[in-house]
Order: C-alpha cells, then sequence, then structure tokens
C-alpha cells in the first residue's frame, strides 16, 4: 500500500519591516507609509507605530518574488502600484486590501515606477533595459520604449504626462514623448551611473544624482516645437548648472523632492542625507546679485565683469547654487536604503516630514525645520536588527525565541507579535528550560546567558567557554545541559538556585560539572533521549565522535563527511542520528553500531540545521541555498520542498507535537510552517514538482532563449508592452478550445436543421446552455485585460478568423463595444497580409467596416453625453453650495444699508435741530460761540 503523509505550508511571516533592495513612499493622503517587506507590501501608521495591512501575494508551489519597487498614485488614496522581482506590476486597492490587477511586462526585475500626475498612466523601468507605458485604467500595456543599454533606474513624468524621463546606468538620460512613441533628446554628460531624478511640482527643473561628485540640474522647456529660434527645437531639458554635494565618498542612491517643492532630498549610499532649500525666484534673484557684487568687490576695480562672462551691470543670470542652498545634512545611525518625504506637513513649525528606513530593518522619521532637522520617531521593536542565527520553540508552543547580534527577542508564534525584547551579545544558541520559566543563550564571546522569560530580563552570565559557545543539548533528566565551544571543551552543566544580594529572589544558575578537551573545536553537540550518548561535531576533521555521557569514553567515530558538521539531531527513539554538513550532504547513521544507512545529496548549498519530527522518523533540514526540505529517514525519501525565503535559512526548529515548525533566515525573517490535514502522495508530489519546474523554465525555453535577439535595440525603438507567460498560453488554449466546441455545435444545429427531425435539439452540455457564440464571447472575457494581447498573438490564423466571425455578432451588445473594437484591431494588426490575401475573410471585414465604425461612434457619443451631464451636475452642485453663502452676503449688505440709512438719518436730524436752535437764538454768533 503506497503510504500518504500530511502536508506542511506556510502560514505566517514576520520579523521584517522593510526590505534593503526596495524603495519607500507615502500614499497621497501623507497618513500611511508603504514599506516593502520582503514579498510583502506592509501599509504602517508610523505615529501608532503598527502596520494597519498587509498585501501579500496568492500563495504558489514556489517562492513569491520580493517586492522591488512602490510607487502610490496622487489622485487616489487607495490606489497603489508594486513591482516584483521577477517582472510583474501589481495594482492594489489599499481600502479593499485586494489586488485589483497584475501587469506582465517586464523579463527582470522591476526597478522603477512612477505614475502620472492625473493617475491614469504608470511608468515602470526594470532590469531587462526597458520602459513601459501602462493604462492603470484600461488595466493593459500601452507600449515598450527600447534604447537603454542598461538597467533603468528611474523615470519621471513631464508636461501632464505628454513626455517621460528616463535614466539608466548607461550613464545617459533619455527624453520620450509618448504622442509620437519615440525619443526626442538623449543627455549626456555623467561619468559614471544614474541612479536617481526627480522634479519639482512646477516642472521647472529636473536634478539628477550619480556616483559623480556634483548633482546636475536641468531647466525644462515646455513649449519645445515653439521653440525653434536658435539651437534644437526639441530640447526639452536644458542644464542649468551643477551643485558639488557634501559627501564625496558614496554615490547618490536617491533624489526626491517634497510634494510644495521648497525642499530637495539628497540620499547618498551611506549615512547621510542632504537636505536643500528651494529658493523662489525674487530670492534666486536677490541671491545672484549679492555673489555679482561679492565678485565685483573682490576685484577691487579690476576689469569690470562677473563669472563666466556676466557684466555686473547688464541682467544677473541666476545659477543652479542660486536656487538651491544647502539647508541641513542628516546623518542616521545606520546605512541609509530609502527616503520619502510626506506630502502634507504633519507637524507645526515644521517644513517638511521625512521618512528614511535603514539596512539595520528599521524606520525613522525626522522633522525638518529651518534650524534644525530633529528624530520624532522609530519602528524598530518588530524586528532584529541583523540576521536571526537561533530560533526555538517552547514546549508548549506558546512562545518562540530568536537570537541576533545584539538582542533576543520573545515571540508569540501564532500572531509574530513581539512580547519581549531583550538586550544580549551575539546569540548563537538557545533553549527553554524550566518548564519554559527560563532561558538559556551560548554566545559569540562563549558566555552563557540566562533569562528570565516572564519578566524579560537578564539574570546571569556565566563565563562558560574562552571561545563561541556554538552548541546548546538539554539532558533528559532535565537536570542540566551540555555546551560545546570554540575552546575545544564539551562542558556538563547542572541547574540550581541562587539568591541575590539586594531583594534575596531567587533565580536560576548553573554549574558546570564536568569539562572534557576533545582537541578541536566543536561545532554542535547532541545529547541521546536516553541520556546514554552525547554526540560531538569536530572542526576542521569533519567527523563526529560519539561518547558515553557518564565516563565521556569513546563510543565511535562517524566518518564520511568532507567537510565540517553544522547541524546534526538524534530520534525520539534514539535509533538514528542525522548530520547535515557543508559539503551539502545529509547522512543518516544508525545510532546502535554507527554504520551509515544513506548518504543524500540534500542541499544546493551548506545544510544550516537538521531536526527530527518528535516520536517520528521524519526530519526537516535547512541549507544556504534559502530552501526547507522534509524528509522521510525510513525511505529516504525526499517528501516537501519548501520554499518562501530570500535568502540563506541559517536555524529551524519545530514544536513538541510536530504541528508547526519556524524557520529564521539571512533575510532578517522568521516564518511558521503549518502541518495541514492534506495528505499528499510520494508521486503525485513528484509529477507536481516537474510541472512546477516546467513552467519556470518557461522563459528559458526554446523560443525565448535561442531565439535571434538584437544585441542592442535599434534607437529609440518601440515594441508590445505585453510577454508570453503561462498565463497567456493557457487562456489561449482555453479560447482555441471554446472555439472547436462552438464550431461542432454549430454544425450539428446545421445538420438537425438538414434532417428536419421532429426531435429537440441537444446542445452540448460544456456549453452549460449558452450560445455558441456566447460561449465564446464568455471564454474572450474571462481573458485578463493585461494578457489580452498576447493571448490573440498566440492564435493561429485559422482560429483567428473563426474568431472574427462572431464579432459583428458581438458588437450588438452596448457593453462590449470597447472589447471588441480592440479585439478587432489587435487581429487586423498581426494578421494583415495574411486577411487581405483571404478570399473568405472578405465578408466578414466588410461586414465589420460598415458596423464596426457606427457602434463605435456610438459608444463614443454616449460617453460624451454622460460626461457632459456630470459635469453640468457638478455645476450645478458647486451653485447649489454657493446659494447659503451668497444669501448671508446679501443680508449682511441688507443689513448695512439700513444701518447707514439710520445713520444718516440721525445726522439729518441732528442738523436739523442745530437750525432750528440758531433761529431762536437772538444773535447766531453768540450761540455758535457758545
Amino acid at each position: 500500500m503506497v503510504k500518504s503523509y500530511l502536508r506542511y505550508e506556510g502560514r505566517l511571516s514576520f520579523g521584517v519591516i522593510s526590505s534593503l533592495d526596495s524603495n519607500i513612499t507615502y500614499d497621497s493622503s501623507g497618513l500611511h507609509l508603504l514599506v516593502p517587506a520582503l514579498d510583502k507590501l506592509n501599509l504602517w501608521n508610523l505615529r501608532k507605530s503598527l502596520p494597519l495591512k498587509s498585501f501579500l501575494l496568492p500563495s504558489s508551489p514556489s517562492a513569491s518574488p520580493s517586492v522591488s519597487a512602490v510607487s502610490a498614485s496622487p489622485s487616489s488614496h487607495s490606489t497603489v502600484a508594486s513591482g516584483y522581482s521577477d517582472g510583474s506590476i501589481r495594482l492594489w486597492d489599499t481600502e479593499k486590501g485586494t489586488c485589483e490587477t497584475t501587469l506582465n511586462g517586464h523579463r527582470g526585475a522591476v526597478t522603477a515606477l512612477r505614475f502620472s500626475n492625473t493617475g491614469s498612466f504608470l511608468a515602470s523601468g526594470s532590469k531587462d533595459n526597458d520602459v513601459i507605458l501602462w493604462d492603470v485604467v484600461g488595466e493593459s500595456g500601452l507600449f515598450r520604449l527600447r534604447g537603454h543599454q542598461d538597467q533603468v533606474t528611474d523615470v519621471v513624468f513631464l508636461d501632464s504626462g505628454k513626455k517621460l524621463v528616463s535614466c539608466s546606468k548607461d550613464k545617459f538620460v533619455r527624453v520620450w514623448d509618448l504622442d509620437m512613441q519615440s525619443c526626442v533628446q538623449i543627455i549626456g554628460g555623467h561619468h559614471t551611473e544614474i541612479w536617481s531624478m526627480d522634479v519639482d511640482h512646477e516642472e521647472k527643473f529636473l536634478v539628477t544624482g550619480s556616483a559623480d561628485q556634483e548633482l546636475r540640474f536641468y531647466q525644462i522647456n515646455h513649449d519645445v516645437a515653439a521653440d525653434s529660434v536658435g539651437g534644437n527645437k526639441w530640447e526639452v531639458l536644458k542644464l542649468f548648472g551643477e551643485i558639488p554635494r557634501q559627501g564625496k565618498k558614496y554615490r547618490v542612491a536617491a533624489v526626491r523632492f517634497n510634494k510644495q517643492g521648497n525642499l530637495l532630498a539628497v540620499q547618498e549610499a551611506g549615512k547621510t542625507v542632504e537636505v536643500y532649500r528651494v529658493l523662489d525666484e525674487v530670492d534666486a534673484k536677490h541671491k545672484a546679485k549679492r555673489r555679482v557684487q561679492r565678485k565685483k568687490d573682490k576685484a577691487k576695480g579690476g576689469a569690470e565683469g562677473g563669472e563666466n562672462g556676466e557684466q555686473v551691470g547688464a541682467e544677473v543670470v541666476v545659477k543652479a547654487s542660486d536656487v538651491f542652498k544647502l539647508l541641513h545634512v542628516l546623518h542616521a545611525k545606520n546605512k541609509i536604503t530609502s527616503v520619502a518625504f510626506c506630502p502634507v506637513v504633519q507637524l507645526k513649525g515644521s517644513l517638511a516630514t521625512l521618512a528614511v528606513s535603514l539596512n539595520t530593518n528599521m524606520l525613522e522619521t525626522y522633522s525638518i525645520q529651518t534650524d534644525q532637522i530633529s528624530n520624532v520617531g522609530d519602528v524598530d521593536l518588530p524586528g532584529h536588527r541583523s540576521y536571526i542565527r537561533s530560533v526555538k520553540i517552547s514546549s508548549d508552543g506558546t512562545l518562540l525565541m530568536s537570537t541576533s547580534h545584539n538582542a533576543v527577542k520573545i515571540w508569540n508564534p501564532s500572531t509574530g507579535s513581539c512580547l519581549r525584547t531583550i538586550d544580549s551579545d551575539f546569540g548563537l544558541c538557545s533553549s527553554f528550560v524550566m518548564n519554559d520559566r527560563y532561558a538559556l543563550v551560548g554566545t559569540k564571546s562563549g558566555k552563557l546567558e540566562i533569562i528570565h522569560v516572564g519578566s524579560g530580563s537578564r539574570v546571569e552570565v556565566i563565563e562558560a567557554h574562552s571561545e563561541s559557545l556554538w552548541s546548546i543539548s538539554l539532558t533528559p533528566d532535565g537536570d542540566g545541559f551540555v555546551t560545546g565551544g570554540g575552546d575545544r571543551c564539551v562542558k556538563v552543566w547542572k541547574y540550581g538556585m541562587s539568591e541575590e544580594t539586594d531583594n534575596k529572589a531567587k533565580h536560576l544558575t548553573a554549574t558546570n560539572v564536568r569539562t572534557e578537551n576533545v582537541g578541536d573545536d566543536v561545532l554542535a553537540v547532541s545529547v541521546s533521549p536516553t541520556g546514554k550518548y552525547v554526540a560531538v561535531s569536530l572542526s576542521p576533521m569533519s567527523v563526529i565522535k560519539v561518547f558515553y555521557l557518564d565516563s565521556f569514553k569513546l563510543a565511535f567515530s562517524l566518518y564520511g563527511h568532507k567537510l565540517p558538521v553544522l547541524c546534526m539531531d538524534i530520534s525520539s527513539d534514539g535509533d538514528l542520528i542525522v548530520t547535515g554538513s557543508a559539503d551539502k550532504n545529509l547522512k543518516i547513521w544508525g545510532l546502535d553500531f554507527g554504520d551509515c544507512h544513506k548518504s543524500i545529496f540534500a542541499h544546493a548549498d551548506s545544510i544550516m540545521a537538521v531536526q527530527f519530527v518528535r516520536n517520528t522518523h521524519y526530519l526537516f533540514s535547512a541549507g544556504k541555498d534559502r530552501l526547507v526540505k522534509y524528509w522521510d529517514a525510513d525511505k529516504f525519501e525526499l517528501l516537501l520542498t519548501l520554499e518562501g525565503h530570500h535568502a540563506e535559512v541559517s536555524c529551524l526548529s519545530i514544536s513538541s507535537r510536530g504541528d508547526f515548525l519556524v524557520t529564521g533566515s539571512y533575510d532578517r525573517s522568521i516564518r511558521r510552517w503549518d502541518r495541514t490535514e492534506e495528505s499528499f502522495f510520494i508521486e503525485e508530489e513528484r509529477e507536481k514538482s516537474l510541472e512546477v519546474m516546467f513552467e519556470s523554465d518557461f522563459e528559458n525555453s526554446y523560443e525565448n532563449k535561442y531565439a535571434p535577439k538584437e544585441e542592442f535595440p535599434e534607437e529609440g525603438s518601440v515594441a508590445l508592452a505585453g510577454k508570453k507567460t503561462q498565463e497567456t498560453l493557457t487562456a489561449t488554449d482555453v479560447l482555441i478550445d471554446a472555439l472547436d466546441i462552438a464550431e461542432t455545435d454549430l454544425k450539428r444545429m446545421e445538420q438537425h436543421k438538414e434532417e428536419k427531425g421532429g426531435g429537440r435539439f441537444q446542445p452540448n452540455i460544456l456549453m452549460r446552455g449558452l450560445a455558441p457564440g456566447d460561449y465564446v464571447l464568455q471564454a474572450l472575457s474571462n481573458v485578463q485585460t493585461n494578457d489580452l494581447e498576447q493571448t490573440l498573438l498566440s492564435l493561429p490564423f485559422s482560429d483567428a478568423l473563426k474568431l472574427m466571425s462572431y464579432l459583428k455578432e458581438w458588437v450588438l451588445n452596448p457593453d462590449k463595444v470597447e472589447l471588441i473594437c480592440r479585439v478587432t484591431t489587435l487581429l487586423l494588426q498581426t494578421h494583415y497580409n495574411q486577411l487581405i490575401t483571404t478570399p473568405s475573410a472578405r465578408p466578414v471585414l466588410t461586414a465589420l467596416r460598415d458596423i464596426l465604425h457606427e457602434r463605435a461612434k456610438a459608444c463614443k457619443d454616449t460617453l460624451g453625453f454622460n460626461l457632459a451631464t456630470m459635469g453640468h451636475l457638478k455645476e450645478l452642485m458647486s451653485l447649489r453650495s454657493d446659494v447659503p453663502f451668497r444669501d448671508a452676503k446679501a443680508k449682511l449688505l441688507e443689513i448695512r444699508s439700513r444701518q447707514s440709512k439710520r445713520v444718516d438719518r440721525q445726522l439729518m436730524d441732528v442738523k436739523e435741530n442745530r437750525r432750528k436752535k440758531k433761529q431762536k437764538t437772538p444773535t447766531g454768533e453768540a450761540y455758535a460761540g457758545a
């Protein structure tokens, strides 16, 4: 009988705050920060230091690609684009938390993403040297711009999305006219690779950053067609000047303007960010005049003139140094990987807020003021600052401990939340003891640290070894443990309780009861479940020596590995011992006679960790090839391969019940893999792995790998945006099957009519009660918008002709006019030469010519009418919103007029009374004097 096994699947990933090779950015509201974390995209609220949402790709048999670039739409708070290392781009709705569409076009990792100002277009650059323009509304690629000879590093839109500027590692900046789909300007002059560029909000200046010691600034000419007097009329960018950078040790990693356009941040590939103040036109001219005046004073009455031919008496020429003034230099604690300006001013008295991601897996927020720059917040608790060296699950499976170079963290393995952070030395190994109340940590300095888990405090530090303490193994009686270190010693310890002198509180301590010198560095120790043996891995001898634990006499030695054994474990019944080595081999030994049962070439790189599932002969191994593998030690069969980590897997730990395991990696992530109720068979798993291998090798197939390609693309050439993928091929097969089924059903219907039988026609059950045309239309509508182009390109001409025969019927449906127009255009462009020479295609083309233009015009008129109606309604609503204001204003004017009339009437009464009194007095002069 064929044996079945239970499957393990990835359930949770945590511990990563920000990736090392991607940018961060704010959404358009400025309330949330988008931070890539390997294959996830997290939405952070920096005020609360909490991730609100995580956007993760659906699970797949292979490892998910990592996020390599991210951009937020300036016109929508909820639209975000993320580029991945496999060349795909995904549009996310942050409010719904769903992926709206997937755009496939690049053959290399996406390195640059930028939305247009309206948010309707998206430009992407990649390691395949191409730039692709995407229609966000139509969810499809428009065209591919080719011309760069190296990786595209950044892109930016100009003239409200009419032009596009791209820079590359080939040291050139290219300006593309998107209406003409051609390159109109190529800018050289950089001596090294260009890494970033940006444009201010008014599109006056464009700045580029490279490894040169200067920043280059360009003025943007928006009316190039009318500017034909002198020079090149297509000169969109004109060199404005250069400014020397303060830090010249590292290259420029990124340049970014804030949304207001008054600040410019220049991030270096080090620990500094230079912040420049962008002066307005008046201040820039004033600064230029002072510069010329200083030049004149320095000349002391010499030849009248200024720099670069400036005349003092003439109009002063403003330079780049007059517009951009260095304001601050931000010095971070560690290397900076990305920066992002907040689009809104969050703090009173602050010019802007700058978010910074560091290579130590943390985020920092700075407030930029006129006189200083200050740190206003950090996000560092949910992750380690360096790679994870060891993980350990508690006996009840409710706690998880991980160690790194400066801290020990206690996690909740069910939720991934960090419960405790304890300062520590570089922890190489760890273990829970005393019913999970305490934990032991062996450090690189040879110290043994005892941690109280409940309080999260380090209660004692013991000088255990003079060199690195590499391994800890608990004794089965629960009274002690065994350690091995780089000082060639194996030590046996016993537990004890100690009292502190201050508060007389008792805590756990350990006493060394035996020390044995084994002659070589000890890399791993493991005590058998019976307590009879202790296995010791020695380096550089690459041998495992098994000693009797009580007398420490040598029982036998295990020879066979060619490189040092880095890890080992003994099964629960004490029958088997498994060893993993730097020679990539996994060896299974019998612990009774020391014979090698099987040697397996297990991983493509060094094996870092192995462990048996308790009470079984199943085991897991982890290696530097980023894989975790599940084995049957009795049948010597590979059961599963778990992919997910993006760097070397350094450690693993399995729960006592075997229901889940946890792995730690150099990518600073901790992943949890759960055992499911789904059973599988070895043969089926092998077939699936072959299918996955075939799909993954599709890009390297004969058509893509060995087809003749240009060594360098044609200068400024344009190509199709999409690419052929497994999804497009599957969609093509489904469409061909639908055409065949529909054609067969139509023939059966005609045959039934010719026979004139009285029986009822029985349609094909596969069509689910639909008419042949509706069935094909449903199959065509199910194709993703971005994959439609490549799907139709893969369609043979005979099937394309069948598809065109249905277009006349479909175009009568008002909801499908746009789709039918696109399908017709693509088929005509693809099969034009064959269509004009095929007589059977003429009736179809004639019918489409008569009806398609009319239906498209009617659809266009409907859309125009709807847009005009919406504009009219908007105007009416704006007028209604102004009514209360206008009424209040009218009332105020009326009140003021009444008050003025009342005052005038009172003045008139006063004058009349004076006149009457003056007439009654005998002498008017005396009354006036009085």
